[in-house]
């Protein structure tokens, strides 16, 4: 499959050089997504814990803390 790119309004076929530049990209904006998603689901581990350990509910804590 031949990448497509817009150059000034041209649609041409990605050179090799910016295919390969374009793939490294799309890796690293992947395990950038999925590092984000794991640290909010450890976040969210780690206050439910905090939660579970003083005995409340989310919406208790969320009614104390405003």
């Amino acid at each position: 499959m031949t990448l497509k790119i817009n150059d000034n309004g041209i649609d041409r076929n990605m050179t090799a050089s910016e295919e390969a530049a374009y793939l490294a990209w799309q890796v690293i904006a992947q395990a950038e997504a999925q590092a984000n998603a794991d640290a909010q689901t450890a976040k969210q581990v780690a206050r439910q814990t905090v939660l579970d350990k003083l005995g409340l509910s989310a919406s208790e804590a969320q009614l104390l803390l405003g």
